[in-house]
């Protein structure tokens, strides 16, 4: 091993590596990928500046426990083939997330506290771009109790490959004609469409059977599935229905909600506003709300999109990556915001929005939002897009589940997430990669429930790739520092 093989000659320096974007005049005109990979060269300097602390912070922030101390090492050596190897021995969804996770591991990288972060995710791209990523997962002996997964968005297909590497039989039953659920609505500036592909081609050799134009409460209820001889199923669907606002105005034509909006820009972006959609007001703060606004800027043909948030900027949910990315490209920010009610007739013609301000904590600390009277403003639009948040679709789902909702998508109330009716479960997340670690979590509380109802003892995941020995996580790794 050569002297710049050696991570140990590590690359001293507290700025990363630059990543280099598509100019703003250029990517507001399509959709294009905004940020370019990393050369093999420049990844290997970024990678020789990661200090490999003893103690992961990095892997302990992320939730699905990706081992990225691990495959940054890899890289700072040159070895990009075993770096893409340890990618996706514990992420089989790592083509989607190298582009568009949220990154919480960076967020806990020690050089960002004198300079900036190890670009993670940016170095998994460069693992799977430049080593051999084209790998098939291998699955253990068979198991002759089937598990059904209703849903085949991040959370059910993380569970369906957990399920099937222990050999069990999967049936993923999907209600869209398409596979993907929510990373469908990610802008095509962030994914191109290919990359759920290029993951699901690994599963090939999986015994996972995926059932597509399926829906529960229509062709099946979990009761069902059970009684047609599954041994268990997984309630994936997530919150996939938009959280309504009890706002006038708000069903006249101009009017979208976000996720409807994004997918059918993903579809159809050129007719989506029709020629209409000159003037957009998105209302909302997370990064739902930035896809949209960024997304209706580029189909209008950089018209004037503003963003009205009913908090301060400080407030927003939204990533800092897409705040400034949405300011660099021209959205106009109205903070402390809210909507009073849709103007027009026949059509969109304008949005009525009303100062809001935040109220003194009380004796627990909580504060509050309140209107600020006489304050209202009129911002004429022919578009609104609101992006005020999801909740779970329980149309067609049995009461007897008992499902709780606190965060907007389904669970089962026990610690293992079954729900009231035995062998059900249901679980998810608030993001791609934390309804993947939700899901991870309950496929194995789904085999150790068959394991007892067997008599055998539980199965840990065996290594993807047909290997003898188990994964585990990385030494150092003293656990999570987040929650579900």
């Amino acid at each position: 091993m050569s002297e710049g093989d050696d991570p140990r000659s590590r690359n001293p320096s507290y700025v990363r590596e630059p990543i280099r974007e598509e100019p703003v005049a250029e990517r507001t005109r399509g959709f294009g990928l905004i940020l370019e990979p990393y050369s093999r060269e420049e990844a290997v300097l970024e990678a020789q500046r990661c200090l490999q602390c003893a103690m992961p912070f990095c892997v302990q922030a992320c939730p699905i426990t990706q081992d990225c101390r691990g495959y940054t090492t890899l890289i700072a050596r040159g070895d990009f083939d075993g770096a893409a190897r340890l990618t996706l021995q514990d992420n089989p969804l790592a083509t989607v997330l190298c582009k568009c996770c949220y990154h919480y591991c960076e967020e806990e990288c020690v050089l960002g506290g004198r300079g900036t972060p190890i670009a993670i995710r940016h170095l998994k791209r460069a693992a799977l771009e430049h080593g051999r990523a084209d790998l098939l997962y291998v699955p253990s002996a068979p198991r002759s109790e089937r598990i059904a997964v209703i849903g085949g968005g991040p959370a059910g297909l993380m569970a369906a490959w957990e399920l099937a590497l222990r050999g069990y039989p999967v049936t993923v039953l999907e209600a869209e004609p398409f596979l993907g659920g929510q990373v469908e609505t990610i802008p095509r500036y962030h994914l191109d469409g290919r990359e759920l592909d290029w993951d699901l081609a690994r599963f090939r050799n999986l015994g996972i059977t995926f059932v597509a134009g399926r829906r529960a409460g229509v062709d099946f209820t979990p009761e069902s599935l059970l009684s047609e001889g599954y041994r268990a199923v997984y309630v994936a669907i997530g919150a996939s229905a938009p959280r309504e606002l009890d706002l006038p105005g708000a069903h006249l034509p101009g009017v979208y909600f976000a996720l409807p909006f994004l997918l059918a820009m993903n579809r159809t972006p050129e007719g989506i506003l029709g020629r209409k959609g000159r003037r957009v007001v998105v209302v909302g703060g997370g990064d739902v709300a930035l896809d949209a606004a960024r997304s209706a800027l580029r189909v209008s043909q950089r018209g004037d999109v503003t963003l009205a948030y009913r908090r301060t900027r400080e407030k927003m949910p939204a990533g800092e990556e897409e705040l400034t990315g949405g300011s660099e490209e021209g959205i106009r920010f109205l903070f402390e915001r809210t909507p009073v009610r849709i103007l027009g007739s026949e059509q969109v013609e304008g949005i009525v929005l009303e100062r809001t301000r935040e109220t003194a904590p009380d004796p627990s600390g909580r504060s509050t939002i309140e209107s600020v009277p006489g304050s209202e403003e009129t911002v004429a639009c022919d578009t609104v897009i609101l992006a005020t948040g999801e909740v779970a679709d329980l149309k067609g789902l049995p009461s007897e589940l008992d499902l709780a909702t606190p965060h907007g998508w389904p669970q089962g109330k026990r610690p293992d997430w079954m729900t009231d009716v035995e062998g059900v479960f249901a679980s998810g997340g608030r993001s791609v990669v934390y309804a993947m670690s939700a899901a991870k979590r309950t496929a194995a509380a789904i085999d150790a429930y068959l394991a007892r109802k067997s008599g055998r003892p539980p199965t840990p995941r065996p290594d993807p790739f047909g290997g003898t020995v188990p994964p585990t996580v990385p030494d150092g790794y003293g656990g999570p520092t987040w929650s579900l």
